[in-house]
């Protein structure tokens, strides 16, 4: 049995593109989303955990529809193959109940893994590099330095309690205390204000 899935972003957007499409490749029933691909809880996509049977397909229009990632897809695809489910994509011409539909699903997969691989081996050796120009990494802080030395002034002179102090700064428990510790290690308290 071939059963469609077909996704939109938003409720504005139409399904008739894709939906036309499925029943055109003989899919006997369509499923649809009408959310984000980065959502990762998808209404549709649930459904097919109950409905797909051993030797069904999933057929999308675009590889896109099912994940917004490959990392995504390659997991779809690994329970798919689990459950002795194809899958199917009309855009891109993959159809993973052949021999050849699985070598090229596998081959993007062993890809995708490489340049995962490539960026993470650049980026650790990008940071010693980095730092020996002085470039220091992390989230910038949250306040400027006559900001952060004010606020620590207000919480050391304890005549304002914590949670005001955050809040005209802006900033949270945690960051206050993190300036404080960074002033002057061992001085964070408990809130006693």
């Amino acid at each position: 049995m071939l059963i469609g899935y077909a996704r939109v972003s938003t409720h504005d957007q139409n399904l008739d593109l894709q939906r036309d499409a499925l029943e055109a490749a003989g899919c006997e029933r369509v499923i649809v989303d009408k959310m984000s691909g980065a959502a990762s809880a998808r209404p549709g996509l649930a459904q097919f955990k109950d409905i797909l049977r051993t030797g069904d397909t999933l057929v999308v229009w675009r590889l896109d529809r099912l994940g917004r990632s490959l990392r995504d897809l390659i997991d779809w695809v690994g329970d798919l193959d689990n459950k002795v489910v194809g899958l199917r994509s009309l855009h891109e011409a993959i159809d993973t109940t052949s021999p050849a539909g699985k070598l090229t699903f596998h081959i993007f997969g062993a890809l995708a893994e490489f340049e995962r691989t490539l960026i993470r081996d650049r980026t650790q050796a990008g940071l010693p590099a980095a730092r020996a120009r002085g470039r220091k990494g992390g989230r910038p802080p949250r306040l400027n330095k006559d900001k952060r030395e004010l606020a620590i002034r207000l919480y050391n002179e304890r005549q304002v309690p914590i949670a005001r102090i955050c809040a005209m700064m802006g900033i949270s428990k945690p960051t206050l205390y993190a300036y404080v510790r960074a002033a002057d290690p061992g001085k964070v308290e408990p809130d006693s204000v």
